[in-house]
């Protein structure tokens, strides 16, 4: 028997959204020839109403009773289709059933669709590894490679296990595992991780983690585990079922029993039926999504909202959501004789040819605040993990790390002053012009003009700001300093952001994430709600997510937020309507003032009115106090 029921729910399922939206239209117009009589037909038009809305609500009932003793609101629907039938009134019938597949309808338009983030990360897991054997290089597929096997990785490739430098120098753009902005230098002894991406200098290695071990298949399971334990929300009509099924058998029998009418009982059954409450969750979550996409964001689960409407802490993480992630120069420091802007002209020309991010910074920042030409450079060489080495305006000039100085025999001094910036969590660029210490240049991340309001209405609405970054300590404090953030977690891996947000959950907090690198995935996952920065995030990141800032307007989420709020409360109000109608109904029908009929003309008004209260969310706006918005939460 539980096998012919899986087959007959799978059936029922074919066609999807379309084919429901068919048989809509088709019931509609059934519904009018049948009330207004105005085509003869050998059979009430209402029964096409009947057979396309209503025998696939009874199977669902049936199904669900059958299966797992599942009382859902069409039980009751049912019995009201059923007993409206058996007394011939059948316009009743098609009538609830037709209002009823409504409001189902409205449920599947907000369901978001199959997400495909696991397949992208998947998509970029390392297909092939170079490994070097006594017979030389040797091309193989990734997940061959065995631990201790000894890789060369070519400049541009992905590194396809976890591993030890063994030689070489390079920088490596890691942000796939810990959404840092920047690249990070890499020498003999440093570790590295598959999934990364080798910008400059070629290296070998040693295979240390393989296959599942490694870092690119572990963030896999951690972004499916995430996914497999995020509940979902029941409606509201299916939540109080039982307890409506019970109240309305009950009230049907004793008016059967007290007024002798079974056309008074059955009208009973059809007053009761929660079309209205049906509705009440679809219509203001469809009219609350299309107030968010006014606003810039994409919802992408039907019950994201509803989730939202409830957290009690926000976190942030750093590159691309606080900030806009990308480096500026935001200090230039000489060393006399030679003054700040020949520093600057000097450097940006001599990295007018690299490709680094830093270089590159250095180079736009320069063009964008002055209007001096850079000068001609030659000689260029790129230094990988150093920096760069140039000939410009007939001068050496040396631009990069500490190391690179180092190298050249330049010692640093100890009147220039540069641990302040590092403690801020800047990066700093040492200059040398003909093997002369000339100075330094700054470069940090850049706070987002709103994002400290952001955070100040967030902390005045009595949710707590939480920074969860993969940066290091310093920047992470600095950051966190500015916006006014007193709780910070720095060095996060994707693993260590989905265990705070785990233990935050455990403590009965509802979390919301923020992010938007592939780093962020599992923790967005792993959230009650995850919001993604669709404009600089990752396209992984915007498929884990449940709701997309589209164009990164972080300033918009205080708006996000009370709607959210003001969505519950137009959902209860609606709820206590159309409660407060079927009980008027029920009092109506036991006198005999209502018949089926007229109960299900009923039901229409009440839900027409469900539907322009949830509307008049399309056009709501956030009011001037933000305070105002969050008391509503009932």
């Amino acid at each position: 028997m539980k096998q012919f029921m899986e087959k007959v729910e799978k059936i029922i399922e074919l066609g999807g959204t379309k084919k429901d939206i068919v048989f809509l239209i088709i019931s509609g117009i059934a519904l009018l020839i049948s009330i207004f009589d105005v085509l003869p037909l050998p059979f009430d038009a209402a029964w096409i109403s009947i057979v396309l809305c209503g025998i696939p609500i009874m199977l669902e009932a049936i199904i669900g009773l059958v299966t797992a003793f599942d009382i859902k609101a069409d039980v009751l629907v049912s019995l009201a289709l059923v007993s409206s039938i058996c007394i011939g009134q059948d316009f009743a019938a098609g009538e609830v059933a037709f209002i009823m597949q409504i409001g189902a309808l409205l449920e599947d338009l907000t369901v978001a669709k199959a997400r495909e983030g696991i397949e992208k990360l998947v998509h970029l897991t390392p297909q092939t590894a170079r490994v070097l054997t006594g017979e030389g290089e040797r091309i193989i597929p990734a997940k061959q490679v065995k631990i201790g096997d000894i890789l060369r990785v070519l400049p541009g490739e992905t590194v396809p296990v976890d591993g030890v430098i063994l030689s070489g120098q390079t920088s490596v753009n890691q942000a796939v595992m810990t959404g840092e902005s920047l690249p990070v230098d890499k020498t003999v002894g440093d570790e590295i991780s598959s999934g990364t991406v080798n910008q400059f200098g070629a290296f070998e290695m040693k295979a240390v983690k393989v296959g599942e071990d490694s870092s690119i298949q572990r963030m896999i399971r951690l972004v499916q585990s995430a996914d497999a334990g995020k509940a979902k929300i029941v409606g509201l009509a299916d939540r109080w079922a039982t307890w409506i099924v019970a109240i309305a058998l009950t009230a049907a029998v004793l008016t059967w029993l007290i007024s002798g009418e079974v056309i008074r009982a059955v009208t009973i059954l059809v007053v009761f039926c929660p079309c209205a409450l049906v509705l009440a969750t679809p219509t203001a979550i469809m009219a609350a999504i299309g107030n968010a996409t006014k606003h810039g964001f994409l919802i992408r689960e039907g019950d994201a909202l509803e989730r939202l409407s409830k957290i009690t802490k926000i976190i942030f993480d750093k590159t691309g959501t606080l900030t806009y992630g990308t480096p500026q120069v935001t200090a230039v420091q000489s060393i006399s004789p030679f003054t700040e802007n020949e520093i600057y002209a000097l450097t940006a020309s001599a990295e007018q040819l690299s490709e680094h991010p830093l270089g590159k910074a250095i180079v736009q920042c320069y063009e964008q605040h002055t209007t001096e030409q850079l000068l001609p450079c030659g000689e260029f060489r790129m230094l990988p993990g150093r920096g760069v080495a140039a000939i410009v305006d007939n001068h050496r000039i040396l631009a990069g790390n500490k190391k690179m100085l180092a190298d050249y025999g330049i010692e640093l001094l100890s009147t220039m002053k540069s641990d302040e910036y590092l403690l801020q969590g800047s990066t700093l660029i040492y200059i040398a012009v003909d093997d002369t210490l000339a100075g330094y240049i700054v470069l940090s991340d850049s706070v987002r003009a709103e994002s400290i309001t952001v955070v100040d209405n967030i902390q005045n609405l009595d949710i707590q700001p939480v920074l969860l970054t993969g940066d290091n300590g310093y920047t992470a404090s600095a950051i966190g300093n500015k916006l006014h953030i007193s709780e910070i977690q720095a060095n996060c891996l994707p693993e260590d952001k989905m265990k705070f947000i785990g233990e935050y959950q455990k403590k009965g907090q509802t979390v919301c994430m923020i992010g938007d690198g592939i780093n962020d995935a599992p923790a967005l996952k792993k959230a009650d709600v995850g919001i993604a920065m669709g404009g600089v995030g990752s396209d992984i990141a915007v498929d884990a997510a449940d709701i997309v800032l589209v164009d990164d307007e972080v300033k918009e989420l205080p708006h996000l937020l009370a709607l959210s709020k003001k969505m519950m409360t137009t959902i209860k109000l609606n709820l206590a309507f159309s409660m407060t109608l079927n009980f008027i109904a029920i009092g109506l029908a036991f006198t005999g003032i209502l018949n089926p009929v007229v109960g299900a003309l009923v039901h229409n008004a009440g839900s027409v009115l469900v539907i322009i209260n949830s509307a008049l969310l399309l056009r709501w706006k956030k009011e001037t106090n933000p305070l105002d918005n969050f008391v509503l939460n009932i």
